[in-house]
């Protein structure tokens, strides 16, 4: 991968929401079963709208009334997952290839 192309996604990285970004499930008439993608943890508790901050969610897995979100492969949960921990994994992946790059570079020690 090109520098130019880790200057891309770090900058994605850098304009996005900060994190850390939680997995958080919702339930309401509306939003039915909400998977989301959220700034703060998940309660346990399946909040119902408005007992919830929408300003806090981030991204949506599963809005299942009215069908508006709804992956095929029904792996809501490990798509809000996955997307909730490439918020702090991708920045950190990004930071290791620079390191390992300065170390071939540099000839160093890989521990």
């Amino acid at each position: 991968m090109r520098e130019d192309e880790l200057e891309e996604i770090e900058e994605l990285c850098e304009a996005a929401t900060p994190a850390p970004w939680f997995v958080r499930t919702l339930n309401d008439e509306n939003a039915m079963n909400l998977v989301a993608v959220s700034t703060s943890p998940d309660t346990g508790v399946a909040e119902r709208w408005p007992r919830f901050d929408h300003g806090e969610m981030v991204a949506a897995t599963l809005i299942q009334h009215p069908r508006y979100v709804d992956a095929v492969d029904e792996r809501w949960d490990e798509n809000a997952a996955f997307i909730a921990m490439a918020r702090e994994a991708v920045p950190r992946l990004l930071d290791e290839v620079r390191r390992l790059r300065a170390l071939l570079a540099g000839g160093g020690n890989f521990r």
